[in-house]
């Protein structure tokens, strides 16, 4: 989401990579400029990204990233080619054409994906240059002509959007989801659809939201938290400025993992012009872009390992390691790709020992038995003294039998007056009425459960 409307960038003719920045309202259109001015506006983000090092490892090939947002203009030059159309969610007739379409979304994807133009040496580049976007329209942007429709629908309406918008990036092969924008109500069904991503794999990265200043709704000292970025499973990204230090509009909340520039970010609008957009919303493109080199990078890596490496290995780290604003610190893309590398690479070490080996030197070297072997004689004679013993204790028995029917005559059986002191006749101690076995688990203590 942005903190406030986007700035026109204004390209000046004379020296090479020089710009102003003014205000949307007083802006002038942009002009010819030298071919590198756009990307001299982008190397504080990329450079504190660290971006162009990790270039040499990825650059984001057969990578899909959804940009779940209000639509991404197929048509703008640094994006030709790369943008496959999805459905649009919202329920609305605004058409492409129409240049309040798709706004927000477009300047999203170019910051994710753009490849420039003019053999790729003006415009914008985005994080990840050669991934592809997949746009899903589930939202429409303010100055949107159906926007006021939008906004009288039912909240559970709106949420369903968002959750199928999701379900659809999914089923459309996408490995990142990069939602810029915020609810101030959980969904169980945007929860569902989430987890149904996860568990096949997506990345999801949203923007934290832009309430840092939101003192009226503050909780025990915390902004109000941003739907989805509050959700398990989703990395959060706060905004920096070009300092490196949190956007003062930037949402302190505990969801907060990560962050990234979000202030003065170069963008290309529908327009074909050239933007500067400040909010969360660009950090979680840049993020998403981010996690799209590494997707590119290790196929089949895990949404965790990918949180892992973004987290562990982020700098400008708060001195209690954790900050509200940026949370871990920034994102440091050549040392997450390094460290992605690291968790996909993982194994468990190989023995040292040969699986043919002996312990103990093997058959080899098992002691001769300590007696000869017994011939049948010795056999024999035991089978004969077990006979014997058999006979015995037969006997032994039946003498047994008799002394007890002479005892029960004399009136010394079970039925007899004998009893242990406190117990009733006929039970000796230890052998309380009822039992002939301890209750189980009386050697553990009393029972859980109150008598």
């Amino acid at each position: 989401m942005l903190g406030g409307r986007a700035s026109r960038l204004v390209l000046a003719a004379g020296m090479a990579g020089a710009v102003t920045i003014g205000p949307s309202a007083a802006a002038s259109p942009a002009v010819a400029a030298p071919v590198d001015a756009v990307r001299d506006s982008q190397s504080w983000v990329l450079g504190m990204l660290d971006v162009p090092l990790a270039w040499n490892v990825s650059k984001g090939a057969n990578v899909t990233v959804a940009v779940i947002d209000s639509g991404v203009d197929t048509g703008i030059s640094d994006l030709a080619g790369a943008v496959t159309a999805g459905p649009d969610l919202t329920g609305l007739s605004t058409q492409p054409s129409n240049p309040r379409w798709g706004e927000h979304g477009t300047w999203m994807a170019s910051i994710i994906a753009g490849h420039g133009h003019g053999d790729g040496l003006d415009g914008i580049i985005g994080v990840a240059p050669e991934a592809r976007i997949l746009s899903i329209r589930v939202i429409p942007d303010k100055d949107d002509p159906g926007y006021r429709t939008y906004d009288s629908h039912p909240e559970q309406s709106i949420q369903r959007s968002l959750a199928e918008g999701i379900m659809d990036a999914v089923r459309k092969g996408a490995t990142v989801i990069s939602m810029s924008i915020g609810y101030s109500a959980p969904s169980g069904a945007v929860r569902a659809a989430l987890q149904y991503a996860y568990q096949h794999g997506v990345v999801l990265v949203a923007s934290s939201g832009n309430s840092g200043h939101d003192d009226a709704r503050r909780h025990h000292g915390f902004a109000p938290v941003s739907f989805p970025a509050e959700y398990p499973g989703v990395i959060s990204v706060g905004a920096l400025d070009s300092s490196g230090a949190a956007a003062g509009f930037s949402s302190n909340n505990l969801s907060v993992q990560v962050a990234a520039p979000g202030v003065h970010v170069p963008a290309q609008g529908r327009d074909g012009q050239y933007w500067t957009v400040d909010g969360t919303s660009p950090a979680c493109a840049l993020v998403a872009g981010v996690a799209a080199l590494i997707e590119s990078r290790y196929r089949g890596i895990s949404p965790a390992q990918v949180t892992e490496a973004l987290t562990t290995t982020a700098h400008n780290r708060s001195p209690g390691r954790y900050d509200e604003r940026t949370g871990f610190g920034t994102v440091d893309a050549a040392a997450a790709l390094r460290a992605a590398g690291r968790l996909t690479g993982a194994r468990p070490a190989a023995s040292q020992v040969s699986p043919t080996a002996h312990f103990g030197g093997g058959p080899a070297a098992v002691p001769a038995p300590p007696v000869p072997p017994r011939g049948i004689g010795l056999l024999v004679l035991c089978a004969v003294f077990a006979a014997a013993s058999l006979v015995l204790a037969l006997a032994a028995g039946a003498r047994l039998r008799v002394l007890r029917r002479g005892r029960n005559a004399r009136g010394y059986g079970a039925a007899a007056t004998y009893a242990a002191p406190g117990y009733p006749p006929g039970y000796p101690p230890g052998h309380p009425p009822g039992t002939g076995y301890a209750v189980p688990g009386a050697d553990y203590g009393v029972p859980d459960d109150p008598a």
